[in-house]
């Protein structure tokens, strides 16, 4: 193949030989016959060389000038035998060799009968430091690094020895003066004891913890070996503090709710503790609220946190009014697998009307639980994943409520990529209300059905039992699911296709309604933008042809 004005053209099915030959020649372009007559020893070493780091080391290479109008070079290349590794000695030494962390070496590419090459062999060597760097062993080295090659034998000795030295130890760690905070607050930050081994995995995990606190602009953990002592080192950390409040504003739009204002102010940091607080404020033909909340960081405080919180919200969809205000708490816990706890009560008073019905008020007050768990490869586009998700409330009147309720929902969502780019999505969200008097439960506990996020196909909440009018009530049980199968266009694009079932129903054998549809999704810099066309089937139910548009995360 031609590398500008020199070919090179390697004799058999060598096609690592022939890619790394050109690379080591490069682009060779504006010579003239003479000056490439004097470049052909030049290029002939190159190539000689290139062979060398893939174990041949006895090649036959000739070479010819074509002096045609625009002369080049030509070079023919007999590999001959590659050099084969006759002896192997790998070895780590001192305590290292026992160190679980440090974990086995991968020496089946150097092992006795393999054909030598150079940069596996550099890259088990830079695979040995870089381990030992990240685990602590500041003072190893190699004792021993041997390539012995016999050309004419066709061998090589390979020897690579390392002398692990003591593993250093982590330090208490300081936080500099400047940043505002309590320091029994950044304690919390740290996950390691004074003491324990080093790994430089802590440090960036109390880097990242400290940058996505939300409470900081600026981070640095200083943690050098050369000032350790007796092998102890130090961190100190230096923060600057970000500015304190923030605003954010924006427009959006779907097909359930169409388009929206949507408005944020957060104040960081309100005190030394790392209190925080902030509002919210959504606008929408169908939707209208304003929240609020207070945030006390727990321990850790990266995942734990309680938050009150204060709202109302104001709704007019399809054949329910409603107007509600709430009062809560929320404890939110990260449990050692991986899941996190939300404990929470709330106080909420709503007034409502459905259908042609006289308008009605419910108070409740509502302890619950939640479970969810998030595994994804990628926050804004992951391959793989699956997200999981269990609430529990309920209510009782003996206790300043108006009905008894106990309130039951499930999600799931998994995601997973084959192939080249081809991603399989699955849902399921089901929901489920005892109590003794359904008709004592507000709209905003009861279910509905359809939707961009639900049934697509259908309008949005109107999959629901219907009163003796035809307005729809909201039902005692949810059940929606899909499937979906993209298929990639490019890095950025995809075509979708889908099909989901759903309802809300007061008897688990009623009918489930079903809708099919394709799409594009766009992978914007912001996540997912998700175009579709469905069809409901069922036309009993309100199926027809609906565009729907949403964004947000696959899971």
């Amino acid at each position: 193949m031609a590398a500008g004005q020199v070919e090179v053209r390697v004799e058999g099915d060598f096609p690592a030989l022939q890619q790394n030959a050109e690379a080591f020649i490069g682009e060779v372009e504006g010579r003239s016959a003479s000056s490439l007559r004097r470049y052909a020893p030049t290029v002939t070493e190159q190539v000689r060389q290139s062979l060398k780091a893939l174990g041949y080391y006895r090649p036959q290479i000739d070479w010819q000038l074509i002096d045609d109008e625009l002369p080049r070079l030509e070079l023919t290349v007999v590999p001959g035998e590659p050099v084969r590794i006759s002896t192997s000695d790998i070895r780590i030494l001192g305590p290292a060799a026992s160190d679980k962390e440090f974990g086995e070496l991968q020496t089946t590419r150097l092992k006795k009968g393999e054909i030598l090459n150079h940069s596996h062999y550099e890259s088990l060597k830079s695979s040995i430091q870089n381990r030992a760097l990240r685990l602590g062993y500041f003072e190893g080295n190699f004792t021993e690094q041997k390539l012995q090659v016999n050309p004419e034998e066709g061998t090589v000795a390979v020897g690579l020895i390392y002398e692990s030295g003591p593993r250093y130890r982590l330090g208490g760690v300081r936080f500099e003066e400047g940043h505002g905070f309590e320091d029994q607050l950044l304690q919390r930050f740290v996950i390691f004891e004074p003491g324990s081994l080093y790994h430089a995995d802590k440090l960036a995990r109390l880097n990242g913890d400290l940058s996505n606190s939300g409470y900081f602009s600026q981070v640095l953990v200083d943690a050098r070996p050369d000032s350790a002592a007796e092998r102890e080192i130090p961190v100190v950390v230096r923060l600057t503090r970000r500015d304190p409040r923030s605003v954010a504003a924006g427009i959006g739009f779907s097909t359930d709710v169409g388009p929206r204002l949507r408005g944020t102010w957060t104040e960081h940091w309100t005190n030394p503790m790392g209190h925080r607080r902030g509002a919210e404020t959504e606008l929408s033909a169908l939707r209208q609220s304003l929240s609020t909340w207070y945030e006390l960081p727990l321990d850790p405080p990266m995942t734990d946190s309680i938050r009150l919180t204060a709202g109302y919200q104001r709704e007019d969809i399809e054949d329910v009014e409603s107007e509600r205000l709430t009062f809560g708490q929320q404890w939110q816990h990260a449990l050692d697998d991986g899941w996190q706890r939300i404990l929470s009560v709330r106080w909420e008073g709503e007034r409502y009307k459905i259908g042609e019905d006289d308008r009605e008020t419910s108070n409740l007050l509502l302890p619950g639980v939640g479970f969810s768990k998030l595994s994804a490869d990628s926050p804004l586009d992951p391959s793989r994943g699956y997200r999981l998700q269990v609430d529990v409330v309920g209510a009782h009147r003996s206790v300043l409520s108006d009905a008894d309720i106990l309130q039951v929902t499930g999600l799931a969502r998994g995601l997973i990529t084959v192939g080249n780019g081809h991603r399989f999505l699955g849902r399921l969200q089901v929901g489920g209300i005892a109590t003794n008097q359904f008709s004592d439960v507000p709209p905003s506990l009861r279910f509905f059905a359809g939707g961009d996020q639900s049934v697509r196909g259908y309008g949005y909440e109107t999959l629901s039992p219907e009163d003796e009018n035809g307005a729809t009530v909201g039902g005692r049980y949810l059940i929606a699911a899909g499937v979906e199968y993209q298929f990639p266009l490019t890095d950025s694009w995809r075509l979708a296709a889908f099909v989901d079932e759903g309802n809300s129903v007061n008897d688990v054998s009623d009918p489930l309604a079903t809708g099919v549809g394709v799409g594009v999704r766009w992978i914007s810099p912001v996540g997912p933008i998700r175009f579709d066309v469905a069809k409901g089937l069922d036309d009993e139910l309100g199926g027809g042809w609906r565009l729907h548009f949403s964004m947000g995360p696959e899971l």
